[in-house]
């Protein structure tokens, strides 16, 4: 029987989060070589989940491709990664893709949307709904809303589950 502390543990876990970063990483590499497209990768660990993005020091466009409209495509491609990444360690991952960017603008209009609708419900006391939204989109909103000081709670069946700000 091994001994397994708290640090021990911790190192397991990022050792394990940034393997899976490398399995997503060649997996995209090969993506985007079949896609003639130009990409570097970034690996990092955010919030015990491997964090891969692709960047571009060219100004084109051609990421944009792989986001598609809404982030669609990426969101396809962020599930097709995380199924290489399961098929290679045989665990399920939780591993988040960005690609050029997008899901870090998101995430500051999702932050601000947050923010505003519990400004909404302190302001009018009434629960405030949300439009539906991806799981991702609703995690953004939900941590906003704990910042603000308010509870909020998913309601509904995807695809068109959404999230209500409860007033204080």
């Amino acid at each position: 029987m091994t001994d397994t502390t708290p640090a021990t543990e911790g190192t397991d876990t990022l050792t394990r989060l940034e393997q899976e970063g490398e399995i997503a990483a060649d997996y995209l590499e090969g993506l985007l070589d079949i896609a003639d497209l130009d990409g570097d990768i970034d690996m990092d660990v955010e919030a015990d989940r491997a964090a891969v993005s692709i960047i571009s020091d060219s100004t084109s466009r051609d990421l944009q491709k792989l986001v598609g409209r809404e982030g669609e495509v990426l969101e396809a491609l962020q599930e097709l990664t995380r199924l290489a990444v399961h098929r290679e360690t045989g665990d399920r991952s939780r591993l988040m893709l960005d690609i050029a960017g997008f899901r870090a603008r998101k995430r500051e209009e999702l932050s601000e949307l947050g923010a505003k609708a519990a400004e909404e419900a302190k302001g009018t006391g009434q629960p405030v709904k949300l439009d539906p939204m991806t799981p991702f989109e609703r995690k953004v909103v939900h941590d906003a809303v704990a910042a603000a000081g308010l509870r909020s709670e998913s309601e509904g069946e995807e695809p068109q589950r959404r999230v209500v700000v409860l007033p204080a």
